[in-house]
């Protein structure tokens, strides 16, 4: 096979981020491509490679064997093209030593940007490049990388994590639709990212009413305005809901209980923290208190 047989590079970062997620909706959403560019980008690496590369499995998506080596072989690639780069962009003094930060997208919107700009505010020689992002970490180079993420995952050998509150979830909804809900007579908005969560939490809550339909959401951002706009009644991660709920815009009848899992800062093992990064670890570290200590 020659060099110009290879598939394309787009093509191959659709395989493989489709590979890492286990869904194209999902690789379509980290590329913001739509779900038909990612499926046909990945058909053609199958036909280049000449091999199926997934099988379906439910509603998601596994590797074949063949699927497995090229995936392996994507990750070696895509690792070694970010160390060079990274490493040219730094003996050339075009590093801007901003920190680069990875937070899960409703956190992102809903939580970190509207307090983002008092850190910067405070630190405005500290550069911040925000990535939404979510479950396993990726290589992001050799620069300052951190993390926010809800730790529902294991985390490879090369990283490490501070834990930062624990995730609390609980039925919002406006005030308005109060006695709807302690009737029953209520939509349970559902997100596709934990499809299973108000099972659990009635499980957990025998005596709570029952919800008389169910309405799915793609994530908790859009649940929360769903909630806030009267649509149904979200079960939400307090960091999520917290901002709407201290300006009485949603209420929480119920109040927020720990589901098992925390919330965490992640970053490089056995590196040391640059100055710009740990300012911003500092930081983030200081304004999540009040989620880990709110007695909801």
């Amino acid at each position: 096979m020659k060099r110009s047989e290879l598939p394309y590079l787009d093509d191959l970062r659709a395989f493989e981020a489709t590979a890492r997620n286990g869904s194209v909706r999902a690789a379509a959403d980290e590329l913001s491509l739509t779900h038909a560019a990612v499926s046909r980008r990945v058909a053609r690496v199958s036909e280049t490679v000449g091999a199926k590369l997934f099988r379906k499995v439910g509603r998601g998506l596994v590797l074949t064997p063949a699927g497995e080596s090229l995936r392996d072989a994507c990750r070696r690639s895509f690792d070694d093209l970010l160390r060079t780069i990274t490493s040219i962009r730094n003996a050339e003094g075009t590093s801007d030593h901003a920190v680069l930060l990875s937070c899960e997208r409703s956190v992102a919107m809903r939580w970190l940007i509207p307090r983002l700009s008092r850190f910067q505010d405070a630190h405005p020689d500290v550069k911040v490049h925000l990535s939404v992002g979510g479950g396993a970490i990726e290589v992001q180079g050799n620069g300052a990388f951190l993390a926010l993420r809800r730790l529902d995952f294991a985390l490879d050998d090369g990283w490490t994590y501070q834990p930062l509150f624990p995730e609390r979830v609980g039925p919002v909804m406006v005030d308005g639709m109060r006695a709807r809900f302690e009737a029953g007579d209520y939509v349970a908005l559902v997100t596709k990212t934990r499809p299973d969560a108000w099972d659990r939490w009635l499980v957990a809550n025998p005596d709570a009413p029952r919800p008389r339909d169910r309405l799915g959401m793609d994530h908790h951002f859009l649940m929360a305005e769903a909630a806030c706009s009267g649509l149904g009644v979200g079960l939400s991660p307090y960091v999520i809901a917290a901002d709407d709920v201290a300006g009485n815009r949603l209420v929480a009848p119920f109040g927020f209980s720990p589901d098992g899992s925390d919330y965490g800062l992640v970053y490089r093992a056995g590196a040391a923290l640059s100055e710009e990064a740990q300012c911003l670890a500092d930081w983030i570290r200081s304004t999540c208190k009040p989620l880990g200590n709110r007695s909801d």
